[in-house]
C-alpha cells in the first residue's frame, strides 16, 4: 500500500497549469491538473487508453471533440483514448482534476509538469 497526501500534489503555477503523478504502475498512471482561472490544457488525445476525470475543487469547460461541457467539483467524466480532449478553468477560483489514464500511450504522458 502506498498512501500520499493530495495537497502535497496541488501546485499552481500563475503562467501554466500544473500536472503532478500521484502514482504510476505499469501503463498505468494517476495525477493531478491544477489550473488557475484561465489557464488551460490544450487540445490532445490519448491513443489507445481511457480517460477517468474527476474535479476536484472548481470547475471549467471541458471540450471533447469539439462539443463544451460544463464541469464543476465533483464531477466524474469518462473519455476513450481517440477522443480529441481539452480543458479551460473558466471559473473564479482555481480548479483541481484528478486523472486516471489506464494505458498511457508513451512516457511523456506519465511526467511532471
Amino acid at each position: 500500500m502506498k498512501k500520499i497526501a493530495r495537497n502535497q500534489y496541488e501546485q499552481f503555477n500563475d503562467e501554466h497549469f500544473t500536472k503532478k503523478i500521484l502514482f504510476k504502475q505499469g501503463k498505468t498512471v494517476v495525477f493531478t491538473l491544477s489550473f488557475r482561472p484561465g489557464q488551460q490544457l490544450p487540445a490532445h488525445r490519448h491513443p489507445g487508453s481511457h480517460l477517468y476525470l474527476t474535479v476536484l475543487e472548481g470547475g471549467g469547460t471541458l471540450t471533447i471533440d469539439g462539443i463544451d461541457t460544463d464541469v464543476a467539483k465533483g464531477d466524474a467524466v469518462h473519455c476513450e483514448g481517440e477522443e480529441e480532449f481539452s480543458f479551460r478553468n473558466t471559473g473564479a477560483e482555481s480548479a483541481i482534476l484528478y486523472v486516471v489514464l489506464n494505458h498511457i500511450p508513451d512516457e511523456r504522458y506519465a511526467q511532471d509538469f
